[in-house]
């Protein structure tokens, strides 16, 4: 089978072989859809320690069950949405929701083991890491539900925002656009989006997705902020940039007493400050996305309380997966998200 292999820092499309089960709890999933991350190019670039050379790289996808282990619920025919997070369901982390520390898993597709962008795809604990689609959401619609917009959700439960609660999310890539468009199923209240680029800060307010923007660039930040909250500043801050520049700011707008959760990957180690934060009292919730929701998520594009396809710039086939790669790290056309089409 085609698949897209990640050796040396290089890509390249290789002839592989067709995944085989190695355990009861795996299954094999055709895919249908898969799209590209930072994270992916985090991987080529070398900023991720723990990923395996010569690697079939993606862990965002969608599919069809082709085959299954014999200990699998899950049915041969199912279409359904993968979790980027491989988890037991098990352990002591799993049991108390944090499956992202999955004792038996973690970041494992196409980081530790072969990854989605390819024809098929070897799934380790199905029923954990795969969610069957309603019959009335289609392969698309269900794309980032087990990645990108878990990790916008995961940003808003972090916070722990609640109603006449002011948000303000640090960057309007996919990751900050998801977590504004999931803060507002707990709150009607502000929504401030700040981000360098023009282009989506104005994506971001035209469509609804924040009610205010501002450009670092531009404006003072602090102030604005300020004078959007009473002089208190925002009541959570969600840092989806990860920049120096940006950590600094989310702790800096966030009002005295609130969370500031960070969900960007960073490629350097960031700094506390805490003479300078001290007496603000806050609290700090950082991680990987524990991307537990993905049912229920699904549920709410079922019901048209969530849609994430506006996120889809562009459309290639897997042949053009390359050029989708330089298109995506080139950010061309003001690109949120390339799907890769099998």
């Amino acid at each position: 089978m085609k698949a897209l292999v990640c050796k040396n820092g290089q890509i390249s499309i290789q002839e592989r072989p067709y995944p085989k089960l190695e355990s009861s709890k795996d299954a094999i999933v055709k895919v249908t859809y898969s799209s590209i991350c930072t994270s992916d190019l985090h991987i080529i670039k070398g900023f991720v320690p723990r990923a395996n050379d010569d690697i079939v790289l993606g862990h965002e996808f969608v599919g069809e069950i082709v085959e299954t282990g014999s200990d699998v619920k899950l049915q041969v025919g199912d279409r359904v949405s993968a979790n980027c997070i491989t988890f037991c369901g098990q352990c002591y982390f799993c049991k108390r929701g944090f499956i992202n520390n999955c004792e038996n898993g973690g970041w494992e597709l196409g980081c530790r083991i072969d990854g989605c962008q390819a024809e098929f795809v070897r799934v380790p604990y199905a029923d954990m890491g795969l969610t069957k689609i309603p019959s009335n959401v289609d392969d698309k619609k269900a794309l980032f539900v087990g990645d990108i917009l878990a990790s916008g959700y995961f940003g808003v439960e972090l916070c722990g925002v609640k109603n006449d609660d002011s948000v303000a999310v640090i960057g309007a890539g996919p990751v900050g656009l998801c977590s504004m468009h999931c803060a507002r199923l707990f709150t009607d209240k502000k929504i401030i989006a700040v981000d360098i680029d023009e282009a989506r800060l104005n994506y971001a307010k035209d469509n609804g997705y924040a009610d205010v923007v501002v450009n670092p660039q531009k404006d003072d930040v602090l102030e604005f902020i300020k004078s959007e909250t009473f002089g208190r500043g925002a009541d959570n801050v969600i840092e989806a940039a990860g920049t120096k520049e940006s950590f600094e700011l989310a702790w800096r707008i966030a009002r005295p007493n609130s969370v500031v959760a960070v969900v960007a990957m960073y490629e350097e180690p960031m700094t506390l400050p805490l003479p300078e934060m001290y007496g603000k009292n806050l609290i700090f919730k950082t991680g990987g996305v524990d991307a537990v929701h993905s049912e229920k998520l699904l549920e709410l594009i079922s019901k048209g309380k969530i849609c994430t396809d506006f996120l889809i710039t562009k459309e290639f086939e897997f042949d053009e997966i390359i050029r989708a790669y330089k298109c995506f790290e080139n950010r061309e056309g003001n690109c949120f998200k390339f799907v890769i089409r099998n």
